[in-house]
């Protein structure tokens, strides 16, 4: 497997890594390393975390700041490491950075060789295996919604409606517009082609 990594990280002229893996609030959590520093943890498992980020709050707390004793096997109060395994078949170009870079998403795995039980992944797989166990296939349609601004160097002002292509601000709500979009046709250009890179499909745009 790690010629695998090896081979793929050479074709791709790839400088670095970005190991990730999500909590339960869905965060990207990690560390970015040189691609022969990231080839040598996967041959001694040096790709290690602490263990508490998976009780971390989405405000960037911790479970435990209400003095209630988590169960030892979902926080360690030593907050000792857990591995980072890499999942090859999640490793993908990241096509907006100006080095070659990599991401690849990682299950994180006790000393014992466990999965971490509060991890979104373990706690995903234990999903899906229910489904596997009543010969259930899942179907989902993630939405993402998002709002284009423009750009604010200054966090003490308002944020602004964008200006377009156009060269004028949208002065009132176009729902489902599409001219609304074609106002910022190269930035979905973008989106398209950096998801065509990542192997994400994209079914629809809409305002």
């Amino acid at each position: 497997m790690i010629n695998k990594f090896e081979n793929w990280l050479k074709e791709n002229s790839i400088t670095e890594v970005e190991c990730l893996v999500p909590d339960l609030g869905g965060i990207a959590r990690g560390k970015i390393l040189p691609s022969d520093k990231f080839i040598r943890g996967l041959k001694d498992d040096s790709h290690r975390l602490p263990q508490s980020i998976f009780i971390q709050t989405i405000s960037g707390g911790y479970a435990t700041e209400d003095d209630e004793e988590l169960p030892i096997d979902v926080y360690n109060p030593t907050d000792i490491d857990v591995i980072l395994r890499p999942d090859f078949n999640s490793i993908r170009p990241v096509p907006w950075y100006e080095d070659p870079t990599a991401q690849i998403i990682c299950d994180a795995v006790n000393l014992n060789g466990s999965l971490v039980i509060n991890s979104s992944r373990a706690v995903l797989k234990k999903i899906l295996k229910m489904f596997d166990d009543e010969n259930y296939k899942p179907v989902v349609s993630p939405e993402v919604e998002f709002y284009l601004v423009k750009p604010n160097p200054d966090s003490d002002y308002p944020l602004e409606v964008p200006i377009g292509q156009s060269g004028r601000k949208e002065t009132g709500k176009q729902s489902y517009g599409i001219d609304a979009i074609n106002e910022f046709d190269p930035l979905f250009e973008d989106v398209y082609n950096y998801c065509e890179e990542q192997d994400i499909e994209i079914d629809t745009i809409n305002h």
